[in-house]
């Protein structure tokens, strides 16, 4: 093990080989991230209740990076009853008491509208529900009559869905035409920058009666990722998508590679018909198709991904490696395995103490190099609708991607950042092979 670890330093001398390694460890680190940040059990409970646990997030809103090049889209704007300015408070007598509230946002984003605008509300009351009254005021001093809502225990009014209100705007979506510059002409339409206010008039009947209102202008931009079409921030994916890449993929091929040196070294080491039968089961599975085989699993069995994994793996036990095998042979007549056998060592002892570890620094690389091409498989299943429904993975937020036609509407980024993601994370592992094979196989050296 020390001259394995020996060889190991030697990837320090390899510039690609450090580079793979600096993209691994961020990997392990934005995969220990994801765990504390979200546990296991409420990164999939966020991510499978869909829009309800994430109404405070815009639809298909683009990374807020995007401003970093001058894009200048606005973000969402999310203003509480504890943000609002009571500018009138009076008892009317008969239990009526009305306020005044104004919700003040400052918008200075020339780059685009906000997407929506809504109104959320929870009220208490014994018999009559609360009224609001709703008034738009623009930077230039108009003001726009929004309606009369009933406030009805929790609910959400959603302004830029009014169809009313947009036929009162001439036809123009709400969200537009509250914020448009009223001297912009024609298709030439642009916010007006400056200081916009939802002033709330609130009437309630009861004593008791109370009204937390939440006032929120949905933006264009939202986190580092950006948000799909159930408003689910794909952080939350991206994130989470490198623990189960990467546990997916080591765990195969972790498996594989020592089951395929243990079993080429019993063909090998017994000859015979173990052999044979290992030769032949080698050639079923060289010719039996993994990808159908998948697909046929996911379309009529389980898309678990534990159920993917197990299917991996029963496949790669099916025979073991011609390349292990043939190494076997040649040491088989080795001066050091004929001394181990006149003193009486078993042949499992042989195998174990002394084949297999002859060629360990061998399949070092192989396993390194097998990591991505299992990553692919899982998120090529997922982009083919196969993969597990239930787990936030690259894979599958491509396939949501593309079911939803994210590169004709031009949401780019949430097809482009997932697959970048398994680019690196292919990149890195290939990088770090690449350098192994070069340090454990001497004829490359020179390469």
């Amino acid at each position: 093990m020390s001259a394995i670890w020996l060889r190991l330093k030697e990837l320090r001398r390899y510039p690609s080989a450090v580079i793979g390694l600096v993209v691994v460890a961020l990997l392990l680190l934005m995969s220990i991230y994801a765990v504390v940040r979200y546990p296991y059990g409420k990164a999939i409970s966020l991510w499978r209740a869909g829009e309800v646990a994430w109404l405070e997030n815009p639809r298909n809103a683009a990374p807020l990076w995007l401003n970093w090049f001058g894009a200048d889209l606005p973000p969402t704007i999310v203003l509480g009853s504890d943000q609002a300015r009571v500018l009138e408070n009076q008892d009317l007598g008969g239990g009526v008491h009305r306020r005044l509230l104004s919700f003040s946002i400052d918008y200075l984003w020339r780059g685009g509208f906000p997407s929506e605008i809504a109104l959320f509300y929870e009220a208490s009351y014994q018999r009559t529900p609360p009224q609001a009254v709703l008034r738009w005021r623009t930077p230039d001093g108009r003001e726009i009559s929004l309606g009369t809502q009933t406030l009805r225990e929790s609910g959400r009014y959603l302004i830029s869905g009014d169809t009313t209100l947009a036929r009162r705007l001439g036809g123009i979506s709400p969200q537009v035409a509250l914020f448009r510059d009223p001297w912009a002409k024609g298709d030439q339409a642009r916010p007006l920058p400056g200081r916009y206010e939802l002033l709330v008039e609130l009437y309630t009947f009861d004593p008791q009666a109370t009204a937390n209102l939440k006032f929120i202008a949905y933006g264009r931009v939202h986190g580092w990722a950006g948000t799909d079409h159930l408003r689910r921030d794909l952080t939350l994916a991206l994130l989470w998508g490198a623990p189960i890449a990467i546990a997916f993929g080591m765990t195969v091929a972790l498996t594989l590679t020592f089951w395929y040196l243990f079993v080429s070294a019993l063909g090998a080491w017994f000859g015979g018909w173990v052999d044979a039968v290992i030769d032949r089961l080698t050639e079923l599975r060289m010719i039996l198709p993994l990808l159908p085989i998948l697909i046929m699993v996911g379309m009529f069995w389980s898309r678990s991904i534990w159920i993917i994994l197990a299917v991996l793996i029963v496949y790669g036990l099916i025979g073991g490696s011609k390349s292990y095998r043939a190494m076997y042979l040649q040491a088989r007549a080795s001066p050091y395995i004929e001394a181990a056998r006149a003193y009486g060592a078993g042949n499992f002892r042989i195998i174990l103490r002394y084949l297999m570890p002859r060629f360990l620094p061998l399949s070092i690389p192989a396993f390194v190099q097998a990591i991505p091409g299992y990553v692919f498989l899982e998120a090529s299943l997922a982009i083919l609708g196969l993969g597990d429904p239930l787990l936030p993975t690259w894979g599958k937020v491509i396939q949501d991607a593309y079911s939803r036609g994210a590169l004709y509407l031009g949401y780019y980024y949430w097809i482009l950042i997932p697959a970048a993601m398994l680019f690196i994370t292919g990149i890195g592992f290939a990088f770090i092979g690449f350098a192994l094979d070069r340090i454990f196989n001497p004829r490359l050296r020179s390469l």
